[in-house]
């Protein structure tokens, strides 16, 4: 078990070293369409690399949900075929967002042991979505 104090080090460490092993500008949040960023998350139990939909306004977040899903067989069969869909996803906040994502169970921020495979898992997915994203942008945010 951790203290706050160590677990924040940890997870502090963690991304450090990963933007030092993978020096990359990623888009994340910079996809100029309202609504729309790219995630990477890491805790005690998983590793995800996400496309998340977080828009205020329902209808627009729809909407957006709906142009992602109508790409979902290009995606799934050009790009990360393992990904799971949810159009609706609570998140730690209680925020509800829909998210595109794959995720890499039994690793934790906590043990370092696994934070390798957690940096090849992140830079391996990554530029999938983001490849998929750039390509089909006009769509996106048509």
């Amino acid at each position: 078990m951790f203290s706050k104090e160590e677990s924040k080090r940890l997870r502090q460490d963690f991304w450090i070293a990963f933007g030092k092993s993978y020096p990359q500008k990623w888009i994340l949040y910079n996809t100029k369409v309202k609504g729309l960023a790219f995630k990477f998350s890491f805790d005690t139990k998983k590793a995800m690399v996400s496309m998340d939909v977080e828009h205020t306004d329902l209808e627009k977040r729809i909407e957006l949900w709906e142009k992602l899903t109508s790409l979902k067989s290009i995606l799934v069969e050009n790009y990360l075929p393992e990904l799971s869909y949810e159009d609706c996803y609570i998140l730690d906040n209680q925020k509800e967002i829909s998210r595109i994502y794959i995720e890499k169970k039994g690793v934790s921020i906590h043990n370092k042991n696994t934070w390798q495979e957690t940096m090849i898992f992140f830079h391996s997915n990554m530029p999938q979505f983001e490849a998929f994203f750039l390509e089909f942008k006009e769509i996106i945010s048509a």
